[in-house]
């Protein structure tokens, strides 16, 4: 059974950063799909970003220059490392998986999900 387990979450003032972490345990070829949702009280949930083995990430215009996804086939993980942080990244960040090459961001459909990890950014 395929689990994932994130953590890294907190609390930061804005301006600040946060790395968040995701490890996947269990039977899955971590060289496909990876990302990253979150998802804010009253909004919809968002795609943040994605990453697989075949290219760079992708990004959700509201991060690009912001956040860089990354991953470590060999630990079967993968990464968020968010830098000049504004109040309205606030939420609870879901890391995902699928066994499948990426695709645009809210256009894959994702097998797997962790548990979620609060983020919260004051102003």
């Amino acid at each position: 059974q395929v689990q994932l387990v994130e953590s890294g979450g907190g609390s930061v003032q804005a301006g600040g950063s946060l790395r968040l972490s995701c490890i996947v345990s269990g039977h899955f070829d971590s060289r496909y799909c990876m990302g990253w949702f979150r998802q804010a009280p009253g909004k919809e949930r968002e795609e943040v970003a994605n990453i697989d083995s075949s290219g760079p990430g992708k990004y959700a215009d509201s991060v690009k220059g912001r956040f860089t996804i990354s991953k470590d086939n060999a630990k079967n993980s993968v990464f968020l490392q968010m830098n000049s942080l504004k109040p309205e990244d606030t939420g609870m960040y879901y890391c995902v998986a699928e066994e499948r090459w990426c695709r645009q961001l809210n256009r894959n459909e994702y097998d797997f999900w962790g548990q979620g990890t609060q983020v919260t950014v004051s102003s």
